[in-house]
């Protein structure tokens, strides 16, 4: 966590994600005006925890991250609309962004979750590439942005998560694993694929609704 950034809400972080995904996968109506910020915090898909922000908590939300420039207030039209200042101000690249806001969105994955869910924000070339970024991000010198939670007793993989709103205790600590059945391995990958195939339609189909205020 860097020094200059405060550890963030929950809700803080949502909005955050929601800014970023939404500048990739609809950015006809990027910047955002509040109504659709706050439908996208309260999107019933693609969504880990689910929320149900009102207007005022986003609103108040807003008012916050704007001080420590990492919201951007603009006018457009009728409606005051928001855009996200994520990568300059923690330094980071778009790719690294994109991991960051993947996690804020849909809590701690897996790498080979990640690169499924964070497909429609980049694309990364193989699980390599994006391990290596997660490396970048848990050793950045001015503070890590994510961390590697302890392996799951019969999970293949560890998870993910990021520390912008804090690091739980046991976010470092050791965990014995246990060797996963290999049947079992390849339904768990099977089904977190079809899970993401799933989610990536439904919010496809949300998308198609205009949102857009003039």
């Amino acid at each position: 966590m860097p020094d200059a950034l405060r550890t963030l809400t929950p809700l803080e972080s949502r909005v955050l994600g929601v800014l970023v995904e939404k500048e990739r996968t609809v950015p006809d109506t990027y910047p955002l005006s509040l109504n659709a910020l706050v439908a996208g915090c309260n999107q019933k898909t693609c969504r880990s925890p689910l929320m149900d922000a009102s207007d005022a908590d986003v609103q108040a939300v807003l008012d916050g991250l704007r001080p420590l420039s990492l919201v951007v207030e603009s006018s457009g039209g009728r409606v005051m609309r928001y855009a996200h200042n994520l990568p300059r101000v923690l330094g980071i690249p778009a790719e690294s962004a994109a991991l960051v806001a993947t996690l804020m969105l849909r809590g701690p994955q897996t790498p080979g979750e990640l690169r499924i869910n964070a497909e429609r924000l980049h694309r990364f070339a193989d699980s390599s590439s994006l391990e290596a970024y997660l490396a970048e991000l848990a050793e950045r010198p001015a503070g890590a942005l994510v961390a590697e939670l302890p392996r799951a007793p019969g999970a293949r993989e560890h998870r993910w998560m990021h520390l912008l709103c804090g690091a739980p205790e046991h976010a470092t600590a050791a965990a014995p694993a246990t060797p996963p059945r290999a049947g079992a391995v390849a339904s768990d990958d099977r089904l977190a694929a079809l899970e993401a195939r799933v989610g990536r339609l439904e919010q496809a189909i949300a998308e198609l609704v205009p949102t857009r205020e003039r």
